[in-house]
């Protein structure tokens, strides 16, 4: 199974984020072979591929650090150049800062960096311009910490989750401007269906700082795009932080499990999970293990394979979507690479 699944993936390269290296790495999609690190600005986070343009990029959030605990936030996006991997340019969008989740609208030549609160405004989404790499423009979210950043298949909404404000910022990307807000007991990762219909949205917010009983309930709330509503939640029995939809429907969600610790009041890891749903019926239709808290989930680009970058324990899992049996792990940590984060999967040029 193995073989059938991974051949035809020649050429295929797997780029992940060290979120501590600070670097990207790059695999051979086929063999998971080491291919190259580069060293990029600390603290790199999310990676997005624009095929049109052929070019990586990759937002660094933090100067040390992450959320809630850092040094001070960082304003620049690297860009790569996968094939040679090479850096392409540094981009500097001060006053913006701590640029996190990316979104891209390959059509119109668009990509959507999610940014951190500013003293002046609240925290937005810039627009960039991929063929001249430079910002055409901002739209508010109005709430302090957008994080993640997803749109529908048109280009014309996108949602950001807020990990503290309890709603999500709907937005017109077409006039640029906040349309609605989504009541949510705050928010982690998005996705949004192959259709537009649906937005899926990991809610509450990862805190650990309070106890499975005090917490809201655990899952995917599913937000009907016409109405701006929670319709439905698909449950989970930990708080979930990165969710991706498939090629094929599939929606993967990774769930950050912790036990019990005496010694700690927040706990410690333990393994995660992969959980997969189907995004048209909402059935749940299974899990595997996975590394020690999964913080970005992506997939090939068929949506036959699974990637799942977990953070505390550096590593990247891959899954064979069709069977849920593991098919490798990528030990970044050996790599002295630590804090496995941003996965973009970039298929072999044309």
């Amino acid at each position: 199974m193995q073989q059938s699944v991974r051949s035809g993936r020649e050429g295929d390269v797997l780029a992940v984020v060290s979120q501590s290296g600070p670097t990207v790495t790059f695999f051979d999609a086929a063999t998971d072979q080491h291919l190259e690190t580069i060293e990029v600005l600390a603290e790199p986070h999310e990676l997005c591929f624009d095929p049109a343009q052929r070019l990586l990029w990759c937002t660094t959030t933090y100067r040390s650090g992450y959320y809630h605990s850092n040094s001070g936030r960082r304003s620049e996006l690297t860009v790569i150049d996968p094939d040679s991997r090479r850096i392409v340019e540094v981009i500097d969008i001060a006053p913006e800062h701590g640029p996190h989740g990316l979104a891209l609208d390959a059509a119109r030549g668009r990509l959507y960096v999610s940014v951190e609160a500013r003293e002046d405004r609240p925290g937005g989404v810039v627009v960039i311009d991929t063929a001249t790499r430079r910002p055409l423009g901002r739209i508010d979210t109005d709430a302090p910490g957008p994080h993640w950043f997803a749109i529908d298949p048109t280009g014309t909404t996108g949602y950001a989750t807020n990990k503290e404000a309890p709603f999500i910022s709907v937005v017109d990307l077409e006039r640029g401007a906040l349309t609605a807000k989504v009541e949510v007991p705050g928010s982690e990762g998005l996705a949004v269906s192959a259709d537009g219909a649906h937005a899926f949205v990991a809610a509450p917010y990862g805190s650990f700082s309070t106890t499975r009983a005090q917490r809201p309930f655990t899952g995917i709330r599913v937000i009907d795009a016409g109405t701006a509503r929670v319709v439905d939640t698909l449950p989970t029995e930990n708080v979930v932080f990165p969710v991706h939809l498939t090629a094929t429907g599939k929606l993967l969600v990774g769930e950050v499990r912790m036990e019990h610790d005496q010694a700690s009041r927040l706990g410690r890891h333990a393994p995660g999970r992969l959980t997969v749903f189907s995004a048209d019926s909402h059935e749940r239709l299974g899990a595997v293990e996975v590394g020690h808290f999964p913080l970005t989930v992506t997939s090939s680009t068929d949506g036959r394979i699974g990637y799942v970058a977990c953070g505390v324990s550096s590593t990247v899992h891959i899954i064979d979507l069709d069977t849920l049996h593991p098919l490798g792990r990528l030990d970044i940590a050996k790599l002295g690479e630590p804090g496995a984060h941003g996965l973009a999967y970039i298929p072999r040029p044309s």
